[in-house]
């Protein structure tokens, strides 16, 4: 991977079931799942992007926990894992810490079960990764997807991820790591 790779959990502004725009809740197992995988794949930061204080509140302490209290102690993996993680309230703010971290601006790329025009297929994403000038900052909706005009403004949107059958809602985490092997895995099919 020639520059860092950031991920972020997006949960506002979210579309839900109903097409109606709201906030997600954090929930323990994206804090978890998605920190182990961004480890996994070498991600520099993942952000878990929340505007509402009584949510952050409780990933800082579910982070506490894992990083200084008894659960880094008892689990020293999850310890590592969690050093990955940082909270932020909006996209933008995350933009500007890779921003400033980096000394240029990210592209973004983000993920939907629709497509846009920008959509692009993972095959070519993963080429200009490893071609790439700029950092990515590679960002997940929660709920029923990031609302349409933020997603408008992205350098690129990955194609949806198909299974066989007909029905096609993946959970956040195994949408995260499903995309990461494919942009940042090992090329199997080379060996």
């Amino acid at each position: 991977m020639a520059l860092p790779i950031y991920l972020g959990l997006v949960h506002h502004p979210i579309y839900n079931k109903n097409n109606e725009i709201i906030t997600t809740a954090i929930t323990n197992f994206d804090i978890h799942d998605i920190a182990r995988t961004s480890r996994t794949y070498d991600i520099k930061k993942y952000f878990i992007i929340h505007p509402h204080e009584s949510q952050t509140m409780l990933a800082r302490e579910i982070m506490d926990y894992w990083q200084h209290g008894y659960g880094g102690e008892y689990n020293p993996d999850r310890r590592e894992a969690f050093r990955v993680l940082e909270i932020k309230t909006d996209i933008q703010s995350a933009v500007e810490y890779i921003a400033e971290s980096e000394g240029v601006k990210p592209f973004i790329i983000t993920t939907d079960a629709r497509t846009f025009p920008n959509t692009i297929s993972y095959k070519k994403m993963r080429k200009q990764i490893e071609l790439a000038d700029r950092p990515y900052l590679i960002l997940f909706g929660t709920g029923w997807g990031i609302e349409k005009s933020v997603m408008e403004k992205f350098d690129f949107t990955l194609e949806p991820i198909y299974g066989p059958g007909d029905y096609n809602h993946l959970p956040v985490r195994a949408a995260v790591a499903i995309i990461l092997d494919r942009l940042l895995g090992e090329k199997w099919w080379e060996s």
